[in-house]
């Protein structure tokens, strides 16, 4: 059954559009034309029919950036006076792809009847939790355009650090897969028969032009026995790591690495800072925002504190005990969520905590960028000075003996 986008007009003569689901376009058009719709326009959406396939197909990455978007473009035609129904019609018009058949069928489902909130709901691995509650809490307080606006400073603040980290590391993983490449295709392809021929005019051959050969000569023999070795390793890793003991394990791993590791607790904490922050802005209690930043956060060890500490605040445990407990927030973010709760500026201090933060891990970022390119570039000279030693050193000293 396939997805098809339709414009039509119903018995008022106004204009509609939406999807419905059919297996052909006549069987659409005739499945319109029972509810009243004479059809003027009608075409596939989409080659999948479930919110599975659509989430598979759809880059995560491509999809956060559309999110953001789309809701501060929905936050300004709401504050406008626009209906939301035209709002989903135009955030789709503008949009191609998996994302456009999501805000689709949320368009679809809000004309039947359904709340904006509920018909995210229905799309639970594309819309996160605390995006749904938010708009929830803005329908239920006819506050939703001042809600999006939040949540769209929120998306956009966390889109600029992930971009930021990862556009720091996207260099030295050049260089790194450069220099790999490099390096097997002069021991594989160029050296071997160079070499050959050194070895036949010289009895003995200088050490490092002996282990060049060794080198050589293991990749040429094994390369593709280690390179199933590698790919076999890779593979079990990914394995292990979509398991939650895996998560776990690399997590507390992962936050206690020396230089990766404060940047890691670092964006973490600005992450989940920001989710309450916007989130008790927009007038939800605390204990639903940390239920709620829980079920956003990816990394076990925060999920586990976030748990843990929802729970004791539920209880009716002091803030900073109930925060501290578990060692994994620093103490700096256990004073503000105490102070802030106790002053009654909680989601003030909570983003000024999360703009130091990100502003902390962009500056680390960047030195570790500056850090890693000459080292690098060091070893990828070191490494094309070995290989220019391997090859001239035999054939300066056959010189000498000439």
């Amino acid at each position: 059954m396939a997805v098809f986008h339709y414009t039509g007009v119903n018995s008022d003569s106004s204009v509609v559009r939406g999807t419905v689901s059919a297996d052909t376009p006549r069987q659409a058009r005739d499945q319109l034309r029972g509810e009243g719709i004479r059809v003027k326009q009608i075409g596939e959406a989409s080659t999948t029919s479930t919110n599975k396939n659509v989430s598979l197909a759809l880059p995560l990455r491509s999809f956060r950036f559309q999110w953001a978007t789309a809701i501060h473009e929905m936050a300004m035609m709401l504050h406008a006076g626009i209906p939301i129904l035209d709002a989903l019609d135009t955030v789709a018009d503008q949009n191609r792809g998996p994302f456009r058949v999501a805000m689709l069928k949320v368009r679809d489902r809000v004309a039947s009847g359904s709340s904006l909130a509920g018909a995210l709901a229905e799309q639970p691995k594309l819309f996160d939790p605390a995006s749904i509650h938010m708009v929830e809490v803005g329908e239920n307080s006819g506050t939703l355009d001042t809600v999006l606006q939040q949540l769209a400073q929120f998306k956009r603040k966390q889109l600029t650090l992930r971009n930021s980290v990862t556009t720091a590391l996207v260099y030295p993983l050049f260089l790194t897969c450069f220099g790999t490449v490099a390096a097997i295709f002069l021991m594989t392809s160029v050296l071997p028969p160079l070499l050959d021929n050194l070895e036949e005019t010289m009895e003995v051959l200088p050490w490092p032009t002996q282990i060049a050969k060794y080198l050589s000569n293991l990749l040429l023999d094994y390369g593709w026995l280690l390179g199933a070795l590698v790919m076999g390793i890779l593979f079990s890793l990914i394995w292990i790591l979509r398991t939650e003991w895996g998560q776990r394990y690399w997590h507390q791993k992962l936050l206690k690495l020396p230089i990766l590791g404060p940047m890691t607790v670092k964006q973490g904490v600005s992450r989940i800072a920001m989710i309450i922050a916007t989130l008790s802005r927009s007038g939800i209690e605390l204990t639903k925002a940390v239920e709620l930043a829980e079920r956003s956060t990816s990394n076990r060890v925060f999920k586990s504190a976030l748990k843990q500490f929802g729970e004791r605040i539920a209880a009716g445990e002091d803030v900073s005990d109930a925060l501290a407990k578990d060692g994994a927030f620093p103490p700096l973010a256990v004073r503000v969520f105490s102070v802030g709760q106790e002053s009654g500026k909680l989601d003030e201090m909570l983003f000024q905590l999360a703009d130091d933060y990100d502003e902390q891990v962009a500056t680390a970022s960047a030195r570790l960028t500056a850090l890693l390119e000459p080292a690098l570039i060091l070893i990828l000279a070191a490494a094309v000075g070995f290989l220019l030693l391997a090859t001239i050193l035999p054939i300066l000293e056959a010189g000498n003996v000439m």
